[in-house]
């Protein structure tokens, strides 16, 4: 063979190959994927590895790349990005689309869900209404997953509501406020990283959030108590363009759905042992976790009864239709 024949057959060769590698690159699909929280957050961490089920599923013919903590778009800005295809899906708080329609603020009715078998319940008698307001926009809901739940955080123990009269209460949304109102506490809004200042000062003297929060915010160096009332159980969702969705193969399909209900089973759990942990952080700081007494309990069961009319008011049939479902 001669040298020309022989250069000319391997150039040939690595045509082909780059071919090859063109066709199977054009095969490819890639979602870049904004969620609101850093890497070390449970539901981001849930996210990457339903990203690593669909390559596994997939062959690497589908591939998420993850934008964590805001880093593409700003969690206000992530549903509107997903439904303009700017990115094709993304993570974001259910609640926040509330100003949008009321039904999306359903699992942060305060005192509704206050354990996670009745938050997954009220999940499920909402999630058909939730996946229809979505689909009205183009998205479709692939999982939720639910923060830990809310508990009242005090510079002493309660016993009942009348414990909280005139107590400055932290507020941070109008859900908070109302609280606060009802409990005959004085709403005081303050945002989390001004949390310890605000206790310090006497700003505030009794706060509502999650477990996680207090053991962020280290709670044990300015109150005492956190009481475990299981107020709510407020969940992220991931949510895809659909176009993006159905421009997949069937395959590619059904590996984005398999993974993620295995996400969304997962992320329950990892919820709980959020939960669990932070609790013991709380406990392990010297914070005195308080089982709310009946009193208590009984106080915000009337507020909670209150807000759910209320709510139901705001939304409608449909939001009428997912409480019967919920109490059947």
């Amino acid at each position: 063979m001669t040298f020309t024949r022989r250069t000319l057959m391997a150039g040939a060769a690595a045509l082909a190959i780059a071919a090859a590698s063109a066709t199977s690159a054009f095969a490819e699909t890639k979602w870049d994927m904004p969620t609101p929280y850093g890497d070390g957050n449970f539901h981001t961490k849930n996210i990457a590895a339903f990203a690593e089920d669909v390559s596994t599923a997939t062959n690497g013919s589908l591939t998420i790349q993850i934008h964590s903590a805001g880093s593409l778009f700003k969690h206000p800005e992530i549903k509107n990005a997903v439904r303009k295809g700017l990115a094709p899906i993304g993570e974001v708080l259910v609640s926040r689309l509330a100003n949008e329609d009321p039904i999306f603020e359903v699992d942060s009715v305060p005192f509704l869900a206050t354990s996670y078998d009745a938050a997954r319940k009220l999940y499920d008698a909402s999630k058909p209404v939730l996946e229809k307001k979505l689909a009205d926009q183009d998205l479709v809901l692939l999982f939720a997953v639910p923060w830990p739940p809310q508990g009242i955080y005090a510079k002493k123990e309660l016993s009942s509501l009348d414990d909280l009269k005139g107590v400055k209460f932290r507020a941070y949304n109008a859900s908070t406020e109302k609280i606060a109102q009802l409990a005959g506490a004085v709403p005081t809004q303050v945002e989390v990283p001004d949390i310890p200042t605000a206790f310090s000062t006497g700003r505030v003297d009794a706060m509502i959030t999650s477990p996680s929060t207090g053991a962020d915010t280290k709670a044990w160096d300015y109150l005492t108590h956190y009481h475990d009332t299981q107020a709510w159980l407020p969940k992220n969702m991931v949510i895809v363009n659909k176009a993006a969705f159905d421009a997949l193969s069937d395959a590619e399909k059904q590996a984005v759905l398999d993974a993620a209900a295995k996400a969304e089973a997962r992320g329950w759990e990892a919820s709980k042992a959020e939960t669990a942990e932070k609790t013991k952080v709380l406990a392990d700081n010297g914070i005195t976790i308080v089982e709310p007494s009946a009193a208590l309990v009984e106080g915000f069961g009337k507020i909670g009864a209150q807000m759910v009319e209320e709510w139901k008011a705001a939304a409608g049939a449909d939001g009428a239709a997912v409480i019967e479902t919920f109490n059947k």
